[in-house]
């Protein structure tokens, strides 16, 4: 009867480390889907911000044809963000578009009827309202990078980490010129 316990006592534990493990393994799938899921809403907000930009160029050329080094300018960052791989390339490809179009609002500001032009106001509006969607998805991308990092680095779980080939996840990062506080004037040059 002895040996009978203290087999069902070594089962016992096994199945419940065998539990332990297998809640380990799930916790980390869970944490790279929701790192995947969040950076699809990144690219989600990233393409529509793309497609909304041709259009804005377009309005643009309409009233500023000499601007042309601007706006091809635009149109490069755009292509480049397009064609990003990876969360990297994807965030330097933004900081790139991103410093573009304000080159462009710049441009916009010289041009009193561009500014009062009633597409131009509502793609401004749309890229304001996206920039903020992007914004919300960069920070809700970089809690889910930062949770599923912190779970393949911290024990016990990195040892399971380790063994299924878990990999870190990169952040979505700005660049220092990004981080720069954006000048307003309302002077004419």
């Amino acid at each position: 009867m002895g040996a009978l316990i203290a087999i069902l006592i070594v089962v016992g534990i096994i199945v419940v480390l065998a539990f332990i493990l297998f809640g380990m393994y799930n916790g980390l799938v869970r944490a790279r889907i929701r790192v995947r899921e969040a950076w699809s809403g990144i690219d989600v907000q990233l393409k529509r911000r793309s497609s909304l930009i041709p259009n804005l160029v377009e309005t643009v050329k309409g009233y500023a044809a000499h601007e042309r080094e601007t706006l091809d300018a635009v149109t490069r960052a755009r292509a480049q963000l397009d064609n990003a791989q990876t969360p990297g390339q994807a965030a330097q490809a933004d900081n790139m578009l991103q410093s573009t179009l304000r080159s462009l609002f710049a441009v916009a500001e010289n041009y009193p009827d561009l500014k009062a032009n009633q597409n131009f106001l509502e793609l401004q509006r749309e890229l304001t309202d996206t920039e903020d969607k992007i914004a919300y998805s960069r920070q809700f991308y970089n809690t889910n990078v930062g949770n599923y990092n912190e779970k393949t680095q911290t024990v016990p779980t990195n040892i399971i980490a380790g063994m299924f080939g878990f990999q870190q996840e990169e952040f979505f990062e700005a660049e220092e010129t990004a981080r720069e506080d954006i000048q307003v004037s309302f002077s004419t040059p």
